[in-house]
């Protein structure tokens, strides 16, 4: 018993101890990585199925927590999914989980930037796990199991065998990765909106269910993966406001 109190004390001060801030070659990398896993299109359409389970992770919470009972939730190669949940076809319900997909990748990737500049890495790495895990239980098709499963091994690989530095250098890629995400598929949806190619997108049935154009709940989804990027950013990045009177002072 006390072999065990002392491994899950161990276990606890891992979890929630604090780790030190990684350099920032380190931070300014790993922002530089995920941009380019944005912008570049082949590593975009595989890195692109992150952004998809944070997507119907997001109608998922939201519709369990505004009471609907949520049915399944299924994640496709081609980067789409679908979350289907049980409850009235109006109301804020159905609003706000139609509302969350698009929001929840640039929101975590906010509440990520913020976990980490209070040094809890360790914290981040696994509160993903445990996310992915409560997903898991309500996949129901082979695919979406896949990208789930390969997604939390290599998060635990990285958490549990990984030095501090590649933990650190994982997690800020996340991190940065989520926030800078958040706005392309927002801009995706406006190109297939305005091709008439997604008159079912979550924008435009928001539009039914509130009355207000589909444009307005676009510049919705944009905006705060603007905000959340600009916030995050600046909670990622140390504060070099030191930095420049030791660089002057250090000076010959």
């Amino acid at each position: 018993m006390d072999v065990d109190a002392a491994g899950i004390g161990e276990l606890w001060d891992r979890l929630t101890g604090t780790q030190p801030d990684p350099p920032l070659w380190l931070v300014v990398c790993a922002g530089v990585l995920a941009l380019a896993a944005v912008v570049h299109g082949p590593t975009w359409r595989v890195a692109r199925n992150v952004v998809t389970i944070a997507h119907e992770g997001g109608h998922a919470l939201a519709a369990v927590l505004t009471g609907r009972r949520l049915e399944g939730i299924k994640l496709h190669s081609d980067t789409s999914g679908v979350t289907v949940s049980r409850g009235k076809p109006h109301g804020p319900g159905m609003v706000f989980t139609a509302m969350a997909g698009y929001l929840t990748p640039p929101l975590l990737g906010l509440v990520f930037a913020a976990l980490l500049s209070w040094g809890r890495i360790t914290l981040m790495l696994w509160a993903s796990l445990a996310l992915l895990a409560a997903m898991l239980v309500m996949i129901r098709n082979a695919y979406g199991v896949l990208s789930v499963v390969a997604t939390g091994a290599v998060i635990f690989v990285v958490s549990w065998l990984g030095s501090a530095t590649v933990q650190a250098a994982f997690a800020y890629l996340a991190a940065s990765f989520l926030l800078l995400a958040g706005a392309r598929p927002v801009i995706e949806l406006q190109r297939m909106r305005a091709r008439q190619l997604a008159p079912s997108s979550d924008a435009d049935q928001l539009a039914q269910l509130t009355g207000l154009p589909g444009l307005v709940w676009v510049g919705l989804f944009a905006a705060v993966a603007l905000v959340a990027l600009l916030a995050g950013g600046k909670l990622l990045l140390p504060d070099t406001s030191e930095l420049l009177p030791q660089f002057l002072r250090d000076r010959p």
